[in-house]
């Protein structure tokens, strides 16, 4: 009995360790959304947090951007495959990988939300077909991130959360996020308010909302998060794109800090973005946000 006692003790200690080294920080990137061949061997991942790439896009639609009716595939770049997938996840098994919903477009087509002719047979088919792709690329979860609505979208919030509840009762993904941008905040807020003990974390687009300074983006963060839950919604950069740039997305960091909101990690758009900026800057928002956050778990 002693010897048993022993190893379990053994594991618990190490269970805890383990837990202590993440404390429950995560950086997310998207990957894959411009058919850029970036890999997952050249971002920094850091194996003391929990890196969570969001592979962009699995669309609701043919190669045209016609509707499927829930049929869902893969659109992301070749080289994300799931070979390479499982061997990232083997070489660092603090990382998880999503699959994005939707996104803005498909080459030329934009993507709309779109009321289906009857919800039951949609959920069962994005159930089914997310459920193979899931398997197929070894996925953990899914990413929420449609962009265009109708002005009737009723049928939004429940499709969609039935399909994640759905998943995480059949214990098919362990993790479900949302990514509401400053025009699509009301359907978001919908299904967060009927939906929100299965969504695990908001990646609120934050560089949509057009704040360049520390001061703007705390004011806009606080916003976010009285319309979804405080402990969910992450801080967000967009790699040479809109919104605060440089190190500037650092200091508005510490002012939410310095304002007693709890930065629990990042999210950045997007791997492809900083796979082809100067060599000198190359992934540099990636490694910075990773030592940013274990900081604040050492402090």
């Amino acid at each position: 009995m002693a010897k048993i006692a022993g190893g379990f003790w053994f594991v618990i200690i190490v269970a805890a360790l383990a837990l202590q080294l993440c404390d429950g920080k995560v950086m997310m990137e998207y990957i894959g959304a411009t058919g850029k061949p970036v890999t997952f061997d050249e971002i920094p991942i850091n194996d003391n947090i929990d890196f969570y790439f969001i592979l962009s896009f699995a669309i609701d639609a043919s190669p045209s951007g016609n509707p499927q009716n829930g049929i869902f595939k893969p659109y992301w770049s070749d080289a994300l495959t799931p070979d390479s997938v499982s061997a990232i996840k083997s070489k660092h098994p603090n990382v998880k990988a999503l699959a994005s919903l939707s996104g803005w477009s498909l080459g030329s087509t934009i993507l709309r939300w779109y009321k289906p002719q009857n919800s039951q047979t949609w959920i069962t088919n994005a159930f089914t077909s997310l459920k193979s792709l899931i398997e197929t690329y070894h996925l953990d979860g899914i990413d929420i991130d449609y962009e265009n609505f109708p002005k009737h979208n009723e049928t939004f919030s429940y499709c969609i959360g039935e399909l994640i509840t759905y998943l995480k009762n059949q214990s098919v993904i362990s993790v479900a996020t949302i990514a509401p941008y400053r025009l699509t905040t009301l359907p978001y807020i919908e299904l967060f308010n009927n939906y929100g003990d299965v969504i695990d974390y908001v990646n609120h687009q934050f560089y949509t909302d057009k704040v360049r300074t520390a001061k703007h983006y705390f004011e806009d963060f606080k916003q976010r998060t009285i319309e979804f839950d405080r402990a969910k919604v992450l801080p967000s950069y967009e790699v040479d794109g809109r919104g605060i740039q440089g190190d500037a997305f650092f200091d508005a960091l510490r002012v939410l800090i310095e304002n007693e909101f709890d930065v629990n990690g990042i999210m950045i758009f997007s791997a492809d973005a900083s796979a082809t900026t100067n060599a000198t800057r190359k992934f540099y928002y990636e490694q910075k946000s990773q030592e940013f956050l274990l900081n604040l778990t050492r402090v």
